[in-house]
């Protein structure tokens, strides 16, 4: 297929230069990515690491929500659903961190396989997750801090909120004090952070076990009286379950930090779908029991919204077991603290390392190999937001940025799958010898047809039972095929996109009018089975073997998982609200003006050519052997 340039400069180069992407990890590719972080993290730290980020305070109040308001007794199988569901990002993060185990996470495999633009846009949309989640979560510690000291407004005046009358603003000094220490924790290595983590997390688990044995004891004492209400199992119906696995869909958020330390892991190929999926897996378990015993302990409609955990065993002469449960609380809150600041520094250092953003980002410290000054960026800003804004109106936003990124993972594994980059950037520093190998391969085939103008009929008969005609066109009809069939996959993965953006749209909007939402629904429906038809039928590009670092897992059931992937998380971003939209929209818009006046001109592929795989390996393998030389 030859070349491309890369654009780099304005114009229509600019439209091209959104559509450029960044070669797959390999390890002449991390030879020449400068600083690496340290291997420090094996399978049991990345499970920690996981259930640490996703098993937060919300389970604790969950589950009286939910149970209220949308499932009943089914709480359980609505947990299962969103379990499932969740997992069918996971499977899709397990194939894409194994091939390419580098810091980034969804950004970096955006960029790979579908483009700078996307990949800069999932990049900022991510910053702004981790951010404000970080910042939220430390908001909702002190409240709960606050508990062991006698009640709400009762920490120590130095931790203590205040109201800024002047400024008609809550300061939360707990909340900034608290970022500030993991910020440090996490400067002075990974291994250790993660082994602070863990310990927290297993107390966390240990206060969950107890609400599930001492729940079940009471439970087995008293006939478990929330399963016996007059409304059944189903008092909302399935519409109703299904409302509930949407809302607590959000409590599975946090696996995906496991793929950001993916630089970080001895055995990548190995330990990251292990620590991925069993991260997933306990946390699922944990909120299906922890379900099952509070529905069953106390009626759903008799529920307390804000305290159904401590409320439950109050109710059968447990007033103690609110302080074991706030402190469970606590610790979840803590350890997803640490969950949500460790990812960003290493989103900043894989943006840095592209050019996106400065080099300053990209620093590894030489003592700790963690990126400390990305980290220190990242502390102060969410301890800033922390101690100034409350920011739980803001939170709808975390679950954009978060939503994207299982979207696009869903998407490139599609591309990868179909139709992977078959050509790869060469730097400037080897445009060089392309441009040479390219002028000796077009002096040789000059040579040859002189030599075959000149020879005997001895060597014409070698020619021409080489240069057959019959096998020129097999191998002309055999290129043709694979170019229709890259054709047809592309168009088939872009009709699935717009089918179901169509149909969740039409679906979820409630200003059409009937016949026409019938009418959209239909028309995505239609488009999503067509693509999703042909992607069943044509087979998948051979490349694929070969693509990054092979020997990893593998997802199962493509193209019909990361599909329904695509159908789910594009369905809970439609409906996440016009205003969570609109602050989304304004970053976004932000980050567009930072990609054009720095990003787009400052990209490590500004000046590249794009060559086919095979001819870049023998460049490369001959500029290696020349410098050796």
């Amino acid at each position: 297929m030859g070349f491309e340039e890369a654009a780099g400069g304005g114009g229509s180069g600019g439209i091209r230069a959104l559509m450029r992407r960044k070669q797959v990890d390999s390890d002449r590719a991390r030879a020449a990515g400068g600083q690496q972080l340290a291997k420090e993290l094996s399978v049991t730290q990345l499970i920690a690491i996981g259930v640490g980020s996703t098993v937060g305070a919300g389970v604790y109040v969950l589950v009286g929500t939910v149970a209220r308001e949308h499932s009943g007794p089914a709480l359980t199988l609505s947990f299962l659903i969103a379990g499932i569901a969740a997992a069918l990002s996971a499977f899709c993060y397990a194939e894409l961190a194994s091939r390419c185990p580098s810091a980034g996470s969804a950004y970096h495999y955006s960029y790979i396989c579908v483009g700078e633009g996307v990949a800069w846009l999932i990049g900022w949309a991510l910053i702004l997750e981790y951010t404000i989640g970080g910042s939220a979560v430390a908001r909702g510690i002190s409240p709960n801090l606050a508990l062991f000291f006698g009640g709400p407004n009762s920490l120590p005046w130095i931790l203590a909120r205040h109201e800024l009358p002047w400024l008609d603003v809550v300061v939360d000094p707990c909340a900034a004090a608290l970022v500030l220490l993991v910020t440090g924790l996490l400067c002075v290595g990974i291994k250790e952070s993660t082994y602070v983590q863990g310990i927290v997390t297993i107390l966390n688990c240990c206060v969950m076990l107890f609400v599930i044995i001492a729940g079940s004891y009471i439970g087995f004492q008293t006939g478990w009286v929330g399963y016996k209400v007059s409304g059944g199992f189903l008092p909302y119906g399935v519409n109703g379950m299904l409302s509930g696995s949407a809302t607590v869909f959000f409590a599975y958020i946090g696996f995906d930090s496991v793929a950001s330390t993916a630089e970080e892991v001895k055995n990548p190929q190995r330990d990251l779908p292990l620590g991925i999926g069993t991260a997933l897996s306990i946390c699922c378990t944990l909120y299906m029991l922890v379900s099952v015993v509070i529905v069953g302990l106390v009626p759903y409609f008799a529920m307390d919204p804000d305290t159904p955990i401590s409320s439950a065993f109050a109710r059968h002469g447990m007033q103690w077991a609110m302080y074991l449960v706030t402190s469970g609380a606590v610790l979840a809150l803590c350890s997803t603290l640490m969950g949500s600041i460790l990812p960003q520094p290493r989103i900043l250092m894989a943006m840095a390392r592209d050019g996106l953003l400065p080099p300053f980002f990209a620093d590894v410290s030489e003592k700790t190999q963690v990126p400390v000054k990305s980290t220190i960026i990242t502390g102060i800003c969410a301890a800033s937001l922390s101690f100034f804004m409350d920011v739980s109106q803001l939170a709808g936003m975390v679950s954009v940025g978060t939503l994207l990124a299982f979207t696009i993972v869903a998407v490139s594994i599609l591309i990868l799958r179909y139709v992977p980059p078959d050509e790869v950037p060469l730097p400037s520093s080897l445009q060089a010898s392309f441009r040479l190998s390219q002028e000796c391969d077009e002096e040789k085939a000059r040579d040859e047809n002189r030599e075959q103008g000149t020879s005997e009929i001895k060597d014409v008969i070698v020619v021409e039972s080489i240069s057959d005609p019959l096998i020129e066109k097999q191998l002309y009809a055999s290129k043709l095929d694979e170019v229709k069939r890259r054709k047809t996959a592309a168009c088939s993965i872009a009709s699935v996109c717009a089918g179901v953006l169509i149909l969740t749209s039409s679906a979820s909007v409630t200003f059409l009018p009937f016949l026409a939402m019938c009418f959209l629904c239909i028309f995505g429906g239609l488009l999503l089975l067509a693509g999703l038809g042909m992607l069943c039928w044509i087979d998948q590009d051979d490349g694929r073997h070969s693509f990054g670092h092979s020997g990893g897992f593998i997802c199962p059931f493509v193209p019909m998982l990361p599909v329904m992937c695509i159908l789910i998380n594009t369905y809970l971003l439609i409906n996440l609200g016009g205003g969570t939209w609109t602050r989304v929209g304004v970053w976004l818009v932000m980050g567009v003006f930072v990609y054009i006046f720095y990003g787009r001109t400052h990209s490590s592929l500004t000046d590249v050519v794009y060559v086919p795989t095979a001819q870049a390996n023998e460049i490369y393998a001959s500029s290696s052997s020349g410098f050796v030389a």
